[in-house]
């Protein structure tokens, strides 16, 4: 059986071809799909109006030598013309540099419009993804996000520098190509087309060939940036060494990478052989002009002469090379439109939580700041996380959710600041439904310190201004003060401007949860929310962190969620979650005397902590 990975999917085998449902996913060439992918190209018309230009004056220009080359033969070489012969080979020399010329240039313009194009996809995407729900990031590989900013986007920059380009310049060359060889001669060009059809064969198997391989390679792409993202993380390099797992982990990535290997070497072969029949059918078309003009030249009656039959050898490998590069670039049309499909795909995720169109900013202070009302939610269809949630928050007011892991504690209070919505019910803040207001003013309203404490890799102001940019020396002296934090870092040598290190590690736990409070502070939001807060601190720092937050829980509208007797006893009521149900409320001694869920956490997990 193939291993699993940690982020849930199996591995693919070596050999696995296609299925139903991948051939069904192959993207369809819409024109809706390609009105989009134009729509990307629309701000920078001008600049391609431009390079149209270049490219059917370099196109048209690359092939005047070839023309010329007839005439160096019939009327320099043949004639002895030594004044003719300079003259057309300086000509030829001169245009050869004008079309290079204008090549650059076109170049030029390919790349700038390219990388503005490239630019503005990652910042809609990174945009979108910012605005994306929580549930998108816990559900979806971190490994597949990446690869969407990073290699599909590249991807789409080599699409429109090169596969578009080249499109348009090899079928400028190609038509005037055919237009230079019939203008010559019909019958002789005729000969040379020939072959052309022979091209189409090849070129349809190894289409369905690439588009096989390149789905697996993106496929695995995805697992080994997966890979990556997880094991490569502080936490989950952490979690790797101390289960031991070096090896395995080790294991999984050179599985992966030797699968990827596999994929890119069958797709250069792939190629490969597919250059090689274009190559022997290109070589067919001249030797058949060679063949049929030296019989014309050999039974006489002709008009055309040597540098004629030389002209349209040329001209024929000039039509033979945009015919390949045309077919060949149709190979890699389907990754392109996979590319953009795959974009589009996330560009068109719903952001299911949004402003509505009538939000409103958050109104003024009334009696109830915040208020449950008949709250259901579920993550899963069919798996409710709550049932029926009621409770009303008086303003400067302070409520403890207590319960087992897994009531649904955290789940509550992610509603407040609409991380999620509710699937019945709603939830009001100061009156108003918060999906009527704007999210901005309701977050700003909303304060919030949780278990798992994240710090950027900067500096501690760096860490404080986070939450408000503006905020004065004496701003942040003053939140950290209240944070009992303060006299920490004051005593460190650079004061804030110390560095915390990837995702705070530099800090102990206390100290990173203590800035993260500080931080929060900082926002001076009217509704502070304590997720857990106090659970990564020892004892003496949670002192100072109750000390802290005794006074703040008694002047704002504060919602607790704790284990810890101290924590819950500053609360004005207690509410006790079990099973997604709020199964009790009331004080600390009520709770306790009605004996039930409370009592049974009171005596397993703060008996001890108030015996002590």
């Amino acid at each position: 059986m193939p291993p699993v990975g940690m982020h849930g999917g199996a591995f693919h085998g070596r050999g696995r071809f296609l299925t139903e449902e991948e051939k069904v996913a192959q993207p369809r060439v819409t024109r809706d799909l390609l009105v989009r992918i134009g729509s990307q190209l629309r701000p920078y018309w001008r600049q391609l109006l431009l390079a149209l230009v270049c490219v059917c004056l370099s196109s048209v220009l690359a092939l005047y030598p070839s023309i010329l080359t007839g005439r160096i033969i019939d009327e320099g070489l043949i004639a002895g013309d030594v004044s003719a012969l300079v003259r057309l080979i300086c000509l030829s020399f001169g245009v050869t540099l004008a079309a290079n010329l204008i090549g650059v240039l076109e170049s030029w313009l390919n790349a700038w419009i390219s990388q503005h194009v490239t630019f503005d996809l990652r910042n809609r995407m990174f945009r979108h993804l910012e605005r994306m729900p929580q549930r998108f990031f816990t559900s979806t590989s971190q490994g597949d996000i990446i690869t969407r900013m990073t290699s599909d986007i590249d991807g789409v920059e080599s699409i429109i520098a090169n596969t578009f380009t080249s499109i348009l310049s090899n079928g400028i060359t190609l038509a005037a190509a055919i237009a230079a060889m019939m203008r010559k001669d019909v019958t002789m060009a005729a000969v040379g087309m020939l072959v052309i059809p022979l091209f189409v064969i090849p070129t349809r198997r190894a289409g369905k060939t690439r588009w096989s391989l390149t789905r697996e390679a993106q496929d695995c792409n995805d697992r080994i940036n997966g890979i990556l993202g997880e094991t490569l993380s502080v936490s989950g390099q952490l979690l790797v060494k101390l289960f031991g797992r070096e090896d395995y982990e080790y294991g999984r990535y050179v599985e992966e990478n030797r699968k990827m290997i596999s994929w890119h070497i069958r797709e250069r072969m792939a190629g490969r052989w597919f250059r090689v029949a274009l190559s022997t059918f290109s070589n067919i078309g001249p030797m058949l002009i060679y063949l049929a003009g030296g019989i014309l030249l050999a039974r006489g009656g002709t008009s055309l002469t040597v540098g004629d039959i030389s002209v349209l050898v040329l001209l024929l490998g000039k039509m033979y090379g945009p015919v390949n590069q045309l077919l060949n670039i149709q190979v890699d049309w389907i990754r392109s439109m996979a590319l953009f499909s795959r974009i589009f795909g996330y560009l068109d995720m719903p952001v299911g939580i949004e402003d509505a169109p009538d939000a409103v900013p958050v109104p003024g202070a009334c009696e109830e700041a915040v208020t449950f009302e008949h709250v259901s939610f579920s993550y899963e269809k069919d798996k409710p996380v709550l049932r029926d949630v009621s409770f009303s928050l008086p303003r400067g007011k302070s409520v403890a959710i207590v319960g087992p892991s897994g009531a649904g504690k955290s789940t509550i209070v992610s509603l407040l600041p609409r991380l999620y919505d509710v699937s019945a019910g709603s939830v009001r803040v100061n009156g108003v439904d918060v999906r009527k207001l704007r999210l901005e003013s309701l977050r700003a309203r909303i304060g919030i310190v949780t278990q798992d404490t994240y710090l950027f890799n900067g500096t501690i102001r760096d860490n404080l201004l986070y939450a408000r940019p503006d905020a004065s020396e004496e701003d942040l002296v003053s939140a950290c003060r209240k944070a009992n934090i303060y006299d920490m870092i004051s005593r460190l040598p650079e004061g804030f401007d110390t560095l915390v290190g990837n995702r705070g590690l530099e800090l102990s736990g206390g100290e990173r949860q203590r800035i993260s409070i500080a931080r929060v502070l900082l926002r001076d939001p009217e509704v502070l929310i304590f997720d857990e807060a106090t659970s990564s601190l020892d004892s003496i720092s949670e002192e100072a962190i109750q000390q802290a937050i005794a006074p703040l829980v008694r002047t704002r509208t504060s919602i607790l969620i704790a284990h810890r007797l101290s924590t819950i006893l500053a609360a004005d009521e207690i509410l006790v979650v079990s099973g997604g149900r709020i199964v009790q409320r009331g004080t600390h001694r009520e709770l306790l005397a009605a004996g039930g869920v409370y009592a049974e956490l009171y005596r397993t997990q703060f008996g001890r902590t108030e015996a002590a």
